[in-house]
């Protein structure tokens, strides 16, 4: 995979656009630190095996804006808000018992 040349990253001018974003393409790629074959969006890539990831601007095409994002809420509705507090635990399930180890009773094999 070769790199592309990167100059000063300067404002783009944006006109307003409600025309949709082409679909992402799916890249691969070789991980750059353990080797690991990935596949990413665009040239984005993160390695599960070692944790790795490339810089967000190596990408082949431009990150969509804010407003561009279709799982972005509606306008005017907010996040939820985080209540105050240690986070919740989850509760821990009970174990379940082995069964005893020894001779079983009965024939050698269910039926």
């Amino acid at each position: 995979m070769t790199r592309r040349p990167h100059g000063a990253h300067l404002p783009e001018e944006r006109p307003e656009s409600t025309a949709p974003l082409p679909p992402p393409e799916l890249t691969e790629a070789e991980c750059r630190r353990c080797g690991t074959y990935i596949a990413g969006l665009d040239g984005r890539y993160a390695c599960g095996v070692c944790g790795w990831v490339n810089d967000h601007s190596e990408g082949h095409r431009r990150l969509p804006r804010e407003d561009e994002d279709p799982d972005r809420p509606p306008k005017g509705r907010r996040r939820p808000r985080q209540l105050p507090g240690p986070p919740v635990e989850e509760p821990v399930p009970e174990p379940v018992p082995e069964p005893p180890e020894g001779p079983r009773e009965g024939p050698p094999y269910p039926c």
